[in-house]
């Protein structure tokens, strides 16, 4: 065979392979579509690889996997992996570093995702509380109720499953979407004994991927609520919370409703920091005390359980 009639099988031959797709090109073309990214994304370290244990869609909620882990002072925090509905999210968790059995709260971060502030309450928190921040925007900025409550639950599981946490004191708190979320879990999860809704949306449901108002549960309701919330809330205005608490006073549910003249809506997360003004720090200590109340102490509302 000449030269060039064994160039022109040769050359044949490639371009068979190659509209075959057993060329080394990529497909990226074909590549699966990523889930929605929250914009922004939610901050925080993240699992950069699977350890030998894993966990993989079917693992349990009470053996995450564990990403990394810091003692600093007085406090542990680390971020794992906990499993909800088959998908991986990461939390993010603070905890006393001394031997005990403490109180924990379940922190709903806002619709911005897990700013740094966040994670520094949760540090402040963790001088006597264990707390989780789950990412609950990991695959979708506006994921379904359902959801995120069973990511809420897994967390619950979570907790429930360490040595350092007295099951029967368990918190939620949750700001902006988190603060609905507050709203709206606490009267459906029965393993909160009380709640602390930052600005939140009482009145805020009726579509397909958030159903019901938190409003609508007020009659499930069986532990105490603190309500914090500013008179400046664009977003939430404040006739909705006096809206709101007077619907609960009606239904004879026991709440606390703590109001700032002249802040804002999200005025505890300035530019994602944690704001060391006079109202912040206050709110904070309200929340706190509010804790230790009735998590520690048998409470209005939640005796009965």
């Amino acid at each position: 065979m000449s030269r060039t009639r064994l160039l022109i099988v040769i050359m044949l031959l490639l371009s068979f392979l190659s509209a075959s797709g057993c060329t080394g090109t990529s497909d990226t073309d074909d590549a699966p579509e990523q889930p929605d990214s929250p914009e922004p994304i939610p901050e925080g370290p993240e699992a950069e690889e699977e350890v030998e244990k894993g966990t993989g869609g079917n693992a349990l909620a009470s053996e995450p996997e564990t990403v990394n882990s810091e003692t600093t002072g007085q406090i542990q925090t680390l971020t794992v992996n906990i499993t909800a509905e088959d998908q991986e999210y990461p939390a993010y968790i603070s905890a006393p570093a001394e031997d005990g059995e403490y109180p924990a709260v379940v922190l709903i971060h806002s619709f911005n995702g897990l700013e740094q502030g966040y994670q520094d309450m949760a540090d402040r928190l963790a001088d006597g509380f264990v707390v989780v921040a789950p990412q609950w925007q990991t695959y979708s900025r506006s994921p379904s109720d359902s959801g995120v409550e069973a990511l809420v639950r897994s967390s619950i599981n979570y907790l429930k499953n360490r040595d350092d946490v007295d099951p029967e004191k368990l918190g939620l708190t949750g700001f902006c979407a988190g603060g609905r979320y507050t709203m709206l879990f606490l009267p459906q999860v029965e393993e909160f004994k009380s709640g602390v809704a930052w600005y939140g949306f009482p009145y805020s449901g009726g579509t397909e991927v958030q159903p019901d108002e938190p409003a609508s549960m007020i009659d499930q309701l069986e532990d105490p609520m603190l309500i914090i919330h500013g008179t400046r809330d664009e977003p939430s205005n404040i006739s909705e919370i006096y809206r709101y608490a007077g619907e609960l006073d009606a239904a004879d549910k026991y709440f606390e409703l703590k109001v700032y003249q002249g802040e804002p809506h999200g005025f505890m997360i300035k530019e994602g920091e944690l704001s060391e003004s006079f109202v912040a720090q206050d709110a904070y200590d309200e929340m706190v005390d509010f804790f230790n109340r009735t998590l520690s102490n048998p409470a209005p509302g939640n005796s009965s359980r």
